[in-house]
Parts: structure tokens; C-alpha cells; sequence
């Protein structure tokens, strides 16, 4: 079963995730960027064996602590094959990711950036910068697409509406959601085509 700890980190209102299996203890790191102390301390309070790094994409306030973290707690860093940022193995849509005797699967989810992804298994789902608590991720900035960005949107809008939406960023009214409530709130995830949702987004 896996547990979640998640992190208030930095000045931009960023998550980091501490995601660890009951059974086994051994955890994963996701978007490690300020605060690294933050996320040391949750580990060693849980007596957590930290395996792993991976990075929802590679904008720097998800990954400003990924080498810091890697070296002085000696585990890999994962990201999107796409990534032209520096990590140890590169990872795809359908992909696993083994956390002891739990996983949490990939999703690619181009549109805020080519290299983003979801992670998710059959009761959680971190959702990096492609959907926040009432809101979804920038399209402006260099390899944004809001057409790709608004598929990957539908995608998420047809999972498991129990799955509970761990956000990259504290935007939102809560900290955490889910995918029906967001499914009702949301108005980026309320029925429209892909241009009106690219012309809301300023990218028509």
C-alpha cells in the first residue's frame, strides 16, 4: 500500500512527494527542488530506504535538488526519454515504477512541456504541471502546446474519478483533489474542443 507525504517546498508554492510502500519502507523522491533538508527529514522520521528520483519535467523548480538529493542519498534519476536534462534512466508512457511491493505507472502527458508526465496507481495520481486543483498548467513557455495539452487533459479526465490528484503546485482552493471533483469544477476539464480550449489558454 503506498503512503504519501507531501512537502510545501521554496517560494512558488511547488510539491516535492515522498511516496513510499507501507510493506517495505522503500520510497521514491518526486520533483525534488528547494527545502532538500524538508525531504531528508521526512525520510529518516518514516525510516524510509529511498530508491529512486523522478521528475514529473524538467523545469527547474521540479528539479533544482535532483543532483544534491542523488549524491548524497545515492539513488538514480528518472525522467522522460525526451528530457534534455540531465538524469540516469529515461522513462516512457506505460512504464513502471517499483516502489518495495507497490508501483505507480507512467503517463505521458505532453503540453505544459514535451517531457511531462503522470504518475499513478489505483487510488493516487501525481499530476505534475498538466493539471493543478482548479486550474492546469502554462502553455507559454518553450515546448508548450495547449492542443497537445488539452488531450492529455481528456486523458486524465476519464481515469478512475476516486483517484486522488496529488498537484505540482499549492494553486488551488485544497491541496490535493480528486479527478471526479475536478471533472465537475475544473473549467479546463469541462467539455469543449480543442481550439476553444486553445483560445482559452491565448494559443488559438
Amino acid at each position: 500500500m503506498i503512503q504519501v507525504r507531501q512537502l510545501k517546498v521554496g517560494r512558488m508554492q511547488n510539491f516535492t512527494y515522498v511516496v513510499s510502500d507501507e510493506a517495505t519502507r522503500k520510497a521514491i523522491v518526486i520533483d525534488p527542488s528547494w527545502d532538500l533538508d524538508k525531504v531528508r527529514n521526512a525520510l529518516s522520521a518514516d525510516d524510509l530506504n529511498p530508491t529512486r528520483i523522478v521528475n514529473t519535467h524538467h523545469h527547474f523548480d521540479h528539479i533544482l535538488g535532483n543532483e544534491a538529493l542523488a549524491k548524497s542519498l545515492h539513488m538514480p534519476i528518472m525522467q522522460h526519454r525526451s528530457s534534455d536534462i540531465f538524469h540516469h534512466i529515461g522513462i516512457d508512457e506505460g512504464d513502471t515504477i517499483p516502489i518495495g511491493e507497490s508501483s505507480l505507472r507512467v503517463m505521458h502527458t505532453p503540453g505544459h512541456s514535451q517531457d511531462s508526465i503522470c504518475l499513478f496507481d489505483d487510488s493516487v495520481i501525481f499530476t505534475g504541471d498538466t493539471l493543478f486543483v482548479g486550474s492546469c498548467g502554462r502553455v507559454d513557455l518553450p515546448g508548450g502546446d495547449a492542443r497537445q495539452l488539452y488531450h492529455s487533459l481528456q486523458r486524465l479526465a476519464g481515469m478512475n474519478e476516486n483517484l486522488v490528484v496529488y498537484p505540482g503546485h499549492n494553486y488551488g482552493a485544497t491541496k490535493t483533489s480528486t479527478i471526479g471533483f475536478e471533472k465537475e469544477t475544473n473549467p479546463v476539464l469541462q467539455p469543449s474542443g480543442e481550439q476553444e480550449f486553445a483560445a482559452m489558454l491565448g494559443q488559438a
